[in-house]
């Protein structure tokens, strides 16, 4: 470790006992101002014809008056891929006994709203669904205002417009195993955040390959073979949205100098893991779809894996159950400065 790397981490932990911190003012107030070279989107995403704003909602008989909060929301971000059916599937399979607000903005509709009017035919008795499309996307990418290009400032939006003090986020290719928001909600209480282990899944078989345990592992000083202060995935994430309101407007906002500008979630974390109390549940929860074409996690994931075992995942076995039993791993509570890397 450089020493100035090393006198930084001293000068920050002298400063913790009281509070302080010393914190530029631009990166505070301007923070998006100062992202400098972002990547540039085509110029065709604005020449898109956009569709036509709609707004639905649907709601099961026992939700009863949907001012009343909810006992934890999910925040899915979505551009209408195929796989969201199984994605909201998965919320509605939840055994958690309170009632679940289900939030789904979409970025840019890639697909048909309509299957989403099929799945939610027959929504769960203490379950409700609001879905929303401004009519425009939110993000650079599509010709949107906002920097980051995977949701631009909708999971901040719906984050804000959850009817709940406890929030969990989910992609539309990913899935939740049945006692995801049950072991959420044990882990958050009298903590800040909390957060699940996760699944890799074949992107192409949609069959689970096995726990990851080399990336979204949770924060730890020790760090890991690529995050240095280890990380965890916003599919993973729980948060206590008064406790961690400070963070929600970062979801909008990636990295300086990134070549991708969907590391929002970098931030996120950082923040969460040095500023606020975790704890990890322990479980693996997730079924993260990993992506072929990301050239910058992807190899190193696969030489994890094993190109063996990846290899037999591609193919679809109709006698292994995608919602395999949950992984347990013992995962010890984290105080704020438990966090730095």
């Amino acid at each position: 470790m450089h020493w100035t790397s090393f006198a930084s981490r001293v000068i920050k932990g002298f400063l913790r006992r009281w509070d302080l911190r010393i914190v530029r003012g631009e990166s505070l107030w301007r923070s998006i101002s100062q992202l400098h070279r972002q990547p540039i989107p085509n110029p065709s995403a604005t020449a898109e014809r956009p569709s036509e704003p709609f707004i639905k909602n649907y709601a099961g008989a026992a939700v009863g008056r949907m001012q009343i909060p909810f006992d934890f929301a999910v925040v899915m971000p979505s551009i209408l891929r195929p796989t969201i059916s199984d994605a909201i599937e998965s919320v509605f399979a939840q055994d958690f006994a309170g009632r679940v607000q289900l939030l789904i903005g979409v970025d840019r509709p890639a697909g048909d709203a309509q299957t989403i009017d099929q799945i939610c035919r027959i929504v769960p008795s203490r379950h409700a669904v609001t879905m929303f499309y401004p009519g425009y996307s939110t993000s650079r990418r599509h010709g949107g205002l906002h920097p980051s290009w995977d949701g631009g400032a909708l999971r901040t939006i719906l984050s804000y417009l959850a009817n709940s003090r406890y929030l969990a986020y989910l992609d539309d290719d990913n899935w939740y195993a049945p006692s995801h928001l049950t072991s959420l909600h044990g882990a958050i209480q009298g903590f800040d955040w909390a957060y699940a282990l996760r699944w890799f899944v074949h992107p192409r078989s949609r069959q689970p390959i096995c726990v990851d345990r080399w990336e979204s592992v949770g924060p730890t000083p020790r760090g890991t073979m690529v995050d240095p202060a280890g990380w965890v995935d916003p599919n993973c994430f729980a948060i206590d949205k008064f406790a961690c309101e400070a963070v929600l407007r970062w979801w909008g906002i990636p990295r300086r100098n990134t070549d991708r500008a969907m590391d929002a979630d970098r931030n996120v974390f950082d923040i969460l893991s040095t500023e606020f109390r975790g704890r990890g549940t322990g479980e693996a929860t997730i079924f993260y779809a990993l992506d072929e074409s990301d050239r910058h996690r992807h190899p190193f994931r696969l030489q994890m894996i094993g190109a063996e075992r990846y290899a037999s995942a591609a193919v679809l076995n109709p006698g292994k159950p995608r919602e395999q039993a949950t992984c347990s791993l013992e995962v010890p509570a984290l105080a704020p400065e438990d966090g730095e890397g």
